[in-house]
């Protein structure tokens, strides 16, 4: 099939799919015109890749788990459970990091809502 037919199939855009194929996580055979040509299984791979992007991870990562895929085994395997165990990680930091942000912010509104009444009450008695 061609670019824009796997587009369509896997919900994408022919711009990601460019862009995947230049990260390296995906590739196409040449037809004798240099149209790219894919098969049904690059489907299933589009989707894969972006469940991987929805899950946070970066083309980078996507790379590195996807010898998980291409060439199952135990050492494959175990490789791409560990960087995924890593990033997880990561970004439960980053959600730890938002929070104290969160709650930071919430000081400050309460601090400028006890300000606030304190000038309405200021411009009450004054007029």
């Amino acid at each position: 099939m061609r670019i824009g037919e796997l587009a369509s199939k896997a919900g994408v855009s022919v711009r990601s799919l460019r862009y995947y194929e230049e990260q390296g996580l995906l590739t196409s055979s040449r037809s004798p015109s240099g149209q790219r040509q894919y098969t049904d299984y690059d489907v299933e791979r589009v989707i894969l890749i972006q469940r991987m992007y929805a899950a946070g991870l970066s083309s980078r990562t996507i790379v590195e788990v996807m010898p998980c895929v291409d060439t199952p085994s135990e050492e494959n395997s175990d490789a791409a459970l560990t960087r995924l165990t890593i990033e997880r990680d990561r970004i439960s930091e980053h959600i730890d990091d938002l929070i104290r942000t969160r709650d930071s912010l919430d000081v400050l509104i309460e601090k400028n809502r006890d300000h606030r009444s304190t000038l309405n009450r200021s411009t009450a008695t004054v007029g």
